[in-house]
């Protein structure tokens, strides 16, 4: 399919193409600032991201959908979406993690190059039209990942932690790879909407191992059970400011992977994975929450949330049809945000010195920091999916999704695995409210991170209580 390139067809590429030619300047900017660079170059960064949002609204696509250089590249409306909610996230873990980083001394510009390196990856995820093109996207995405999670030096855990994350990655990455050229061999095509129309009625072995490898690779990004290994020693490795990064932004990644893969290029044989995805999203949802319930360190409680949760958007793709994805991107997002400001919490409790990552640390909080404890229970709140919180509206279209789909097994699932989740959830709630505080220090008073979390837990609330808006743009991007 061959294709004339004008400056006025790439135009809906812009944001790609502008990030891209931004990162080069943040990265100069940085080597030539000297000591300066400490203080410029976080503040670039989050101007770089709001004149990229600034242009992909000024060329976003609100209905229909356009493709470019020989259908690589894929400009809908649920792509406009994911990208402004990415850029949001980023610009939020970037706000948040800024203190953290000068405390410990690794407040650097290549932090921030890795970061806008990841998003740019997240971009051509969800903007892909391709195989090719979505794994050159994985790539982008998963090297920035293994560079940031290994990006304090002077930390061994956190370099055993890249290790394990890079080769697992590896691993991940080659099944999928493999599984795509299976696809490739059976259709004759990369490009994801011709591959829904070619493998359609043409059931085979070979198709059937490559969907499987695919299912496998999908998984993996996402964090999921059996596939989960990386989760808890990343989370709990790498520095908190790189574990929050890597709780958030990339589960954009993850859905529109899926999105794009499943629902998309392989939506017509969709019997073909789901029942492989409904084994992978129970798996998730029990294991998940069942070993919350042992840990002690709040960051492992928080991975192993991340996979429980995890399970519960695989259950949108599960039910499938428009409603299904439509529950598993609101799930995501609300997910996405709610984590964003626990992590957030956990910041801006920790000092130099003091990591605030054990559930111990958070004892008699509300003593200490009234505010720091009353946002974390508004998040704990909604993560377990207790009413006017976003969480329980995202569980609530969950269900809703698989009982129109007659999957009445899954929903009773779902829900024990809800009451079982509200038991550590609720722990910390306990913990901030009613245990001794002893000796732990008081946490520091940050202004502009505090409005931050407070509008983060604003939110959580505000969507919680009026969600139809949210719910109606997924329902708009999704058909």
């Amino acid at each position: 399919m061959t294709q004339t390139l004008t400056l006025a067809s790439i135009m809906p590429a812009l944001p790609e193409i502008y990030l891209t030619s931004a990162i080069c300047l943040v990265l100069l900017v940085d080597v030539f600032a000297g000591s300066a660079g400490r203080r410029i170059t976080p503040t670039l960064t989050l101007l770089v991201i709001a004149v990229c949002a600034a242009l992909t609204l000024r060329y976003a696509r609100v209905q229909g959908a356009i493709v470019i250089f020989s259908g690589m590249y894929l400009a809908d409306p649920i792509a406009t979406v994911l990208k402004l909610f990415t850029m949001l996230f980023v610009a939020v873990a970037l706000l948040y993690s800024r203190h953290y980083l000068d405390t410990r001394g690794i407040l650097k510009g290549e932090y921030y190059v890795l970061a806008l390196t990841a998003m740019l990856g997240i971009f051509v995820i969800i903007s892909a039209g391709s195989l090719l093109t979505l794994y050159i996207g994985i790539e982008l995405l998963a090297l920035s990942l293994y560079a940031l999670v290994a990006f304090d030096r002077d930390s061994g855990i956190a370099a055993e932690s890249a290790m394990k994350y890079f080769v697992l990655g590896a691993i991940a990455s080659g099944c999928l790879l493999y599984g795509m050229s299976l696809i490739y061999g059976m259709s004759g095509t990369l490009l994801l909407n011709e591959l829904a129309v070619a493998l359609q009625g043409k059931p085979s072995l070979g198709l059937t191992m490559g969907v499987i490898f695919v299912v496998v690779g999908v998984a993996f990004k996402f964090g999921a059970a059996p596939f989960h290994m990386w989760v808890p020693d990343v989370y709990h490795g790498a520095p908190t400011s790189v574990t929050l990064f890597i709780a958030t932004a990339p589960k954009t990644a993850s859905f529109a992977l899926a999105f794009r893969l499943l629902s998309g290029a392989l939506g017509n044989i969709a019997d073909t994975w789901i029942q492989m995805l409904i084994i992978i999203a129970l798996l998730s949802a029990v294991f998940g929450n069942v070993v919350a319930i042992a840990q002690t360190n709040f960051k492992r409680m928080l991975a192993y949330s991340a996979i429980g949760n995890v399970g519960f958007i695989l259950f949108g793709f599960v039910a499938g049809a428009e409603q299904g994805y439509e529950a598993a991107f609101y799930y995501t997002i609300a997910y996405v945000l709610t984590t964003l400001g626990a992590f957030g919490v956990m910041l801006l409790a920790s000092q130099k010195g003091f990591e605030a990552d054990e559930l111990d640390h958070y004892k008699g909080l509300y003593a200490r920091d009234p505010l720091l404890a009353f946002v974390m229970m508004i998040l704990m709140f909604s993560l377990a999916g207790i009413p006017m919180t976003v969480g329980f509206l995202a569980k609530l279209q969950i269900f809703q999704a698989l009982w129109d789909a007659d999957q009445l097994v899954l929903v009773i699932a779902a829900a024990l695995v809800s009451v079982i989740g509200l038991f550590y959830y609720l722990r910390v709630v306990k913990i901030l409210y009613f245990d001794e505080p002893g000796d732990l220090p008081i946490p520091e008073s940050r202004a502009g991170e505090r409005v931050a979390l407070g509008l983060n837990a604003a939110a959580v609330v505000l969507l919680g209580v009026a969600p139809q808006s949210l719910i109606e743009l997924c329902s708009q991007v999704v058909r």
